[in-house]
């Protein structure tokens, strides 16, 4: 074979090789780039070719790593149970899955075994190997094996695709447009991780799949530290210690998506909606509140009947169409345009604590996290064009001081205009420029997410990050010149002139569901004692101290401490321990020495214990609370 000479990674070599892999020098390469393209390491060689090796340790060949794997799980449970029709099994952020029809449930005991056969082809080193075919071709081959899913997917292919790409390992071939390892040996760590529930291509009128997730990765003990990261999620998930502390609760007698807040868990919400009533009204903001219903005709007039109309419920009344309310900014309008104004009146900030209601899907529905019913701290600004600037700037100092209360470290990032939008390309382009204006002047770096703006306008998004690293989005600043436009809101410029304000939209927690199931998580239910809906839990030693401890509790709840009382006849140490599992920041003991000095023992949820006087314990406990 004649000799050719190719670039790889910067480095010219001669070779008499005929495929990629030929010519890669890094053992850890599991695929190469060449003019954009990711390509096998199986793909042919040619003369003069750039060649930029991809490493299994980098985002996308552990991107590639984590496909194959899923490769790998279908061939094992096409082995083990050969009547099950695979689907799809795309690589995720945070691993793999595959979806399988089968009449049966997998168990955790068919999870062990597929995981096992996975370990042996593994062993096995068994090559990926690719084969492009006509679409007939393959078409033919999955209709003659019943993989009918296949079939469906080549027939839905455009149709000036004439050939698709099938990879086969062992006796197992799919229909995938690749790339993959070389083979099945650069598998190194991986682990079956569950079972779920999932709709053929995500519609619920479709015939209800299997998935299995899983996770891979490049090492043993990169895999390891993966998996303690997911105990330690698993050990602060909000639902099990909603349950256990007894915040809030699901029924199926209510419907999915909608949360019952218990007692301790209204306490918490009460805590933070005062906090934020507080703050806003210090910043400048008047409190308002909007009819959870409104005519269909000002929904039309919005846009969101064209544009968000799959997310909402309506409902008739008197023969009129009327929609539920899945954001507060209708109402704010209509109460700007209650009366002229001029500009002498902006900004104008109105504050709502606004329940929506959104129809979100069951697929999707999770915990606190996802539901159909919520709570924002939606807020509107109009404002002058001039003084844009200075009230973007405004909120993002808000945001900053909200996070600094609440611990959170966080990344912003502006996400621009969607597929799916209305207004003009002239409205979202100062729109946008507006954010990043705002940005820049604040010196802060930020991310460019594109096409995830609202169909208004678009928004800066605020990422705070847990005490275990994870990203969730908050807060949101949208800024939206098409309202104004669509509901001819105006003022009087001192011109004498009508002008059009700019509206921002802004959340700074988001949905307090959302963001109460991220504080959960973040503090593992040991919620600081600003928040924590019980301060201290005040507990006898005998009985001959149950008046002095009814004494205390009640002269802690006359301060405004959310105190409570255990008087059962148990051990102090039982007391105590139950005390710790249910989080509650200070735990007061009283006997007879207290009693007789008037003093109170205090432990708190580290342990630590010190005598003291109610007042020092009463001043400790107001000291918490944050000061805005």
């Amino acid at each position: 074979m004649p000799q050719i000479t190719v670039t790889v990674d910067g480095k010219s070599i001669s070779t008499e090789g005929s495929v990629l892999k030929d010519v890669i020098q890094n053992r850890r390469a599991v695929a190469a780039r060449i003019d954009g393209r990711l390509l096998d390491l199986s793909a042919p060689l040619e003369n003069g070719q750039l060649l930029e090796t991809v490493d299994m340790d980098s985002l996308e060949g552990l991107e590639i790593v984590r496909h194959s794997t899923a490769h790998v799980m279908a061939e094992a449970v096409k082995q083990l149970f050969p009547a099950t029709k695979p689907t799809i099994g795309p690589a995720t952020e945070e691993g793999f899955y595959y979806d399988f029809d089968r009449d049966e449930s997998f168990s955790t005991e068919d999870l062990e075994k597929i995981e096992k056969k996975m370990e042996e082809i593994v062993r096995e080193d068994q090559p990926f190997i690719r084969k492009d075919v006509s679409r007939e071709e393959a078409r033919a081959l999955f209709r003659e094996k019943g993989e009918t899913y296949k079939v469906e997917i080549i027939d839905d292919l455009p149709e000036d695709v004439k050939t698709v790409s099938l990879y086969e390992i062992g006796s197992f071939t799919d229909l995938c447009r690749g790339p993959h390892v070389p083979s099945t040996g650069y598998i190194k760590a991986f682990k079956l991780l569950s079972v779920a529930g999932a709709y053929w291509r995500g519609n619920e009128n479709n015939r209800m799949l299997q998935r299995i997730y899983g996770t891979a990765f490049t090492s043993p003990k990169a895999l390891k530290e993966h998996l303690n990261f997911l105990e330690e999620a698993r050990k602060r998930d909000h639902r099990r210690l909603g349950r256990e502390l007894e915040l809030f609760m699901f029924s199926e007698d209510a419907g999915p998506g909608l949360v019952i807040y218990m007692p301790k868990g209204g306490m918490l919400r009460s805590l933070i909606e005062d906090f934020e009533k507080r703050l806003h009204f210090r910043k400048g903001y008047e409190i308002v509140y909007g009819p959870n219903i409104l005519r269909g005709r000002l929904w039309e007039i919005s846009g969101h009947m064209d544009n968000y109309r799959e997310n909402m419920y309506f409902t008739e009344l008197d023969e009129q169409l009327y929609g539920i309310k899945p954001m507060n900014c209708l109402s704010h309008i209509l109460i700007y345009k209650s009366k002229v104004r001029s500009y002498r009146d902006l900004p104008l900030r109105y504050f709502e604590l606004g329940s929506v209601t959104r129809n979100e899907k069951s697929g999707v529905i999770h915990g606190l996290l996802r539901t159909r019913q919520f709570t924002q701290d939606d807020a509107h600004i109009f404002c002058r064009p001039d003084q844009l600037i200075d009230e973007i700037t405004a909120i993002i100092d808000m945001v900053a001081e909200v996070m600094a209360i609440f611990g959170f470290s966080y990344s912003m990032e502006i996400s621009t205009r969607p597929e799916k939008a209305m207004g003009s390309d002239e409205m979202w382009d100062l729109a946008t420029k507006a954010l990043k204006d705002a940005l820049d002047k604040k010196g802060l770096p930020y991310d460019i997410n594109e096409g995830d703006g609202a169909f208004y306008g678009p928004k800066i998004d605020v990422k705070i990050k847990d005490a275990i690293g994870r990203s969730w989005q908050c807060a949101t600043i949208q800024c939206d010149f098409n309202l104004p436009e669509r509901f001819d809101i105006h003022y009087i410029g001192a011109d004498g002139e009508r002008h059009r304000p700019v509206m921002l939209h802004r959340v700074i927690l988001g949905s307090l569901e959302r963001f109460i199931g991220v504080l959960i998580e973040h503090f593992a239910g040991a919620f600081p004692v600003w928040i924590a809906p019980v301060q201290a839990i005040v507990m006898n030693i005998t009985d001959a101290q149950a008046d002095y401890a009814t004494e205390v509790t009640k002269r802690l709840r006359c301060s405004d401490v959310r105190a409570e009382i255990d008087l059962r006849n148990e051990k102090i140490g039982y007391k105590i321990r139950e005390a710790r599992l249910q989080k509650v920041p200070y735990m007061i003991v009283t006997g007879d020495r207290e009693k007789e000095e008037g003093t109170i023992a205090v432990r708190d949820r580290s342990g630590e214990q010190q005598t003291m006087t109610l007042d020092d314990f009463i001043k400790i406990v107001k000291d918490a609370q944050p000061v805005i």
